[in-house]
């Protein structure tokens, strides 16, 4: 879920940070639980305006159908998107 920067502040824990090239040429910080190592959040530098949240990270669900899906060229094999959901096959356009 790419939400406001402004929106976003972490409540608990000490997160871990790990870094990989991104298809533009950039690089992105991939934030983690160093307990479990599920993904938490991306960002693609310190003070962007916006970062990723990875849905399975929050205590409450979310509603799918209404969220902007991106890097559906690389969805898992089988997986339904919503009809008629907002999505772009790669990283999005600004």
């Amino acid at each position: 879920m790419i939400v406001p920067r402004s929106g976003f502040a972490l409540t608990a824990g000490a997160p871990r940070r790990w870094s990989r090239p991104t298809d533009s040429g950039g690089t992105l910080d991939c934030w983690f639980c160093p307990t479990c190592g599920s993904r938490l959040w991306h960002e693609t530098e310190p003070n962007a305006e916006t970062l990723s949240i990875k849905g399975g990270s929050l205590d409450e669900p979310v509603d799918f159908d209404q969220l902007y899906h991106i890097w559906t060229a690389r969805k898992l094999e089988g997986l339904q998107l919503p009809a008629g959901c907002k999505s772009h096959p790669g990283e999005p356009p600004d």
